[in-house]
């Protein structure tokens, strides 16, 4: 079985109030949306933008704040925000601690970079929300491989 592509970055940005920055340096491993409705909600949107990025690759400063819950898996999911504007920075799953989901929005202006892979939990994305028809779609999770 084949690897999966990754991409090396450097990059960073900071949040819509300038306390918190974050900055990716290195290589990026998947990249995929998920339109379950926790991410539906969590961003205000119909699906989420991830990239998979080592924590050694990722440079977080300021101060930061986070709220966790139980996810599909049984996984406890963390997602990581600027304390003061709320801007979205990462998720964080107990099933993988050494993993970061990065938000690829966070570096709007400066994601050009981002290609996903597939959709997860399209058996929730929402009609009014186009996604490529080429993108592989998993009802839920991706089967392991």
């Amino acid at each position: 079985m084949s690897k999966e592509p990754s991409t090396l970055l450097d990059v960073s940005a900071s949040c819509a109030c300038g306390d918190v920055t974050m900055a990716i340096l290195g290589t990026v491993g998947s990249m995929f949306m998920c339109a379950c409705l926790h991410c539906q909600q969590a961003t205000g949107t119909g699906h989420s933008t991830v990239a998979l990025v080592s924590e050694q690759r990722l440079t977080v400063s300021g101060t930061t704040a986070r709220f966790s819950r139980p996810s599909a898996s049984g996984a406890s999911f963390t997602r990581h925000f600027c304390a003061t504007c709320g801007t979205p920075l990462y998720g964080q799953s107990s099933r993988a601690p050494a993993v970061r989901l990065v938000a690829a929005g966070f570096f709007a202006g400066n994601n050009q970079w981002f290609e996903p892979n597939q959709l997860i939990f399209a058996r929730t994305q929402q009609d009014w929300d186009a996604i490529d028809d080429h993108l592989p779609r998993h009802e839920t999770y991706r089967p392991a491989p």
